[in-house]
């Protein structure tokens, strides 16, 4: 099941918190760092964060999340994570394909490590290409991929 969570509720940004820093520990690999920014993030920055959050649960389990600002016609996805114990079973094409239809955004960004492959892989097959490539303060180097054919 597919559904915005109310990241405001301490229980429910305590889950998310749960599911970043397991997926974001697997990522943190991938990009060869030990100080991955996304993993300073706390439950309580979740839960006061301005941004919404998609989850999908199996069962009682929430498995999967994307979370994502809009303006007006543009669609920012800040993050997209599926727990480790659930990756290669196409949830995140899941949460992403929702996404794109909840509304009639002109426009989606998405940002991440350019050594993500299997990221960089799932939005090329929604769309995405590849707009722009730097390296971050922390040594991260990343890619800036767009969609601009939405609607």
């Amino acid at each position: 099941m597919i559904e915005l969570l109310e990241h405001t509720s301490e229980n429910v940004a305590n889950q998310i918190y749960g599911v970043f820093q397991r997926s974001y520990k697997v990522e943190a690999g991938l990009v060869g760092v030990e100080d991955f920014p996304p993993l300073r993030r706390s439950a309580r920055d979740i839960q006061s964060s301005p941004n919404k959050f998609l989850g999908l649960w199996i069962g009682v389990n929430l498995v999967a999340i994307v979370e994502y600002s809009d303006w007006e016609a543009d669609l920012s996805i800040d993050s997209l994570v599926v727990h480790p114990q659930f990756f290669r079973r196409g949830l995140a094409s899941q949460l992403l394909k929702s996404l794109l239809a909840k509304n009639q955004w002109q426009s989606a960004y998405v940002e991440t490590a350019s050594a993500n492959l299997p990221a960089i892989v799932l939005y090329q097959k929604f769309g995405f290409s590849q707009s722009k490539r730097w390296t971050t303060a922390d040594g991260i180097d990343k890619v800036q991929l767009i969609n601009a054919n939405l609607r």
